[in-house]
């Protein structure tokens, strides 16, 4: 029987496996407070347990840690991008953003990604693998443990779909916010996802507050089926729909990602037809220059164009943003890094 990862129970599952050694409830919480405040990487770190407790964790549980593989530094903005080994030689990547109102994490959902985006270097070779709840969290905790300073923002932006690995995100989240753990609000946790409808109804359900990027990047499904394949699936009405419940049962403004292409979804009629899309929903928009990925031809839209994108939306009522472009020479978008020391490991 596979070795549970102790650092991916939520309390409540750490409370009820310990009850079946006949363990006292004071116990998981000891545990819980080495594996998510104490940030630990071994069981022989717990020292205020018994000797005979830790044998006993190390014979029925593992934990599942990352290895630092390699870390770059932005020389324009002190973004920091760092690959990270897991222990089964799969490598993921993390991004430290640095702001005025704090630190900021986007962390890897999965190695690698099935969704097929045309625009995202994480898809390229697929998906290896899910992450599991603890493998999450341990790309926030070695950040903070190698930065020494505290993440206050996450962002479930990085390689891999969260919805497509729905039960351990779910478990990501509830770690991460319970008092006994980071005890990091919900409100400041961004979950992207590029369209699972059926997902994001479900978690309308969960009712969380953290706020729901979907990564939408065209006005219609013409433009939107050429480039993102999930929406020959669930077509971009099915989409707004269930956007829109989100915001609806949640309260809590949805935010849309457009990376703009050039001469494909970057023109005035674009930006018009968008916003007709858009009225009437609790949301804003989160323009993203399209970043330059040698397996497609796509090409970033002018600053003209970007601009003029911008300001027809906001004509329009509807609430827009530019984002700023981080780490760029450190090859800081989704999948990139990953992708090249992969290539480079292929040709040794």
């Amino acid at each position: 029987m596979d070795k549970k990862d102790l650092r991916s129970l939520t309390l409540d599952k750490l409370m009820v496996e310990l009850e079946r050694f006949g363990e006292k409830p004071f116990r998981a919480k000891q545990i819980y407070s080495w594996l998510h405040q104490k940030h630990i990487n071994s069981f022989d770190e717990m020292t205020n347990l018994s000797k005979e407790l830790r044998e006993k964790l190390k014979e029925n549980y593992l934990l599942k840690n990352l290895k630092i593989v390699e870390k770059l530094v932005s020389k324009e903005d002190n973004t920091s991008k760092y690959l990270f080994e897991t222990d089964d030689g799969i490598v993921i990547e993390s991004v430290l953003m640095k702001y005025s109102y704090g630190n900021a994490v986007c962390i890897s959902s999965q190695a690698g990604c099935r969704m097929g985006c045309t625009f995202c270097a994480s898809t390229i070779d697929g998906l290896e693998r899910n992450l599991l709840a603890g493998e999450m969290l341990a790309q926030i905790y070695e950040i903070q443990k190698d930065s020494c300073e505290r993440v206050s923002n996450v962002v479930m932006m990085g390689s891999g779909e969260p919805l497509d690995n729905y039960d351990n995100a779910m478990d990501f989240l509830k770690i991460i916010n319970s008092k006994e753990g980071l005890n990091l609000s919900h409100r400041h946790i961004t979950l992207s996802t590029c369209g699972l409808v059926d997902k994001i109804y479900d978690l309308s359900k969960e009712n969380l507050q953290i706020t729901l990027a979907i990564s939408l990047h065209a006005p219609n499904d013409e433009i939107r089926q050429n480039t993102m394949p999930i929406a020959r699936k669930f077509d971009i009405d099915k989409l707004i729909k269930a956007a829109k419940d989100y915001a609806n049962t949640t309260k809590r403004r949805v935010t849309f990602e457009y990376a703009l292409i050039n001469g494909v979804n970057d023109s005035i009629e674009n930006a018009n037809e968008l916003a007709g899309r858009l009225k009437g929903i609790m949301c804003h928009i989160n323009l993203i220059p399209v970043n330059d990925v040698k397996e497609n031809n796509y090409v970033r839209s002018s600053e003209d164009n970007i601009k003029k994108f911008a300001e027809a939306l906001t004509k329009k009522g509807i609430e827009t943003t530019i984002r700023r472009k981080l780490g760029s020479d450190i090859n800081a978008a989704c999948g990139q890094l990953r992708k090249r020391y992969k290539d480079n490991l292929k040709e040794e």
